[in-house]
């Protein structure tokens, strides 16, 4: 038996301040358009797989994930 068989729906907890800094993610984004404390919350939600962080010539570049 598999596990997604087991598990049905897989969901990943976010917070209320993650899920609104997720909702802006309709295209990628420079990191430099976001404050601290963004960039802050942007770290969480690219350790929870939710968001990729991707260098291309020296600039940061954010892409949402598709979940």
């Amino acid at each position: 038996m598999k596990l997604n068989e087991l598990v049905g729906e897989f969901l990943i907890y976010r917070t209320n301040e993650e899920q609104q800094v997720l909702d802006q993610f309709d295209q990628p984004k420079l990191a430099s358009q976001f404050n601290e404390r963004e960039l802050v919350i942007i770290e969480s939600l690219i350790r929870k797989s939710l968001i990729s962080k991707i260098t291309v010539n020296d600039v940061k570049v954010l892409v949402r994930n598709e979940i």
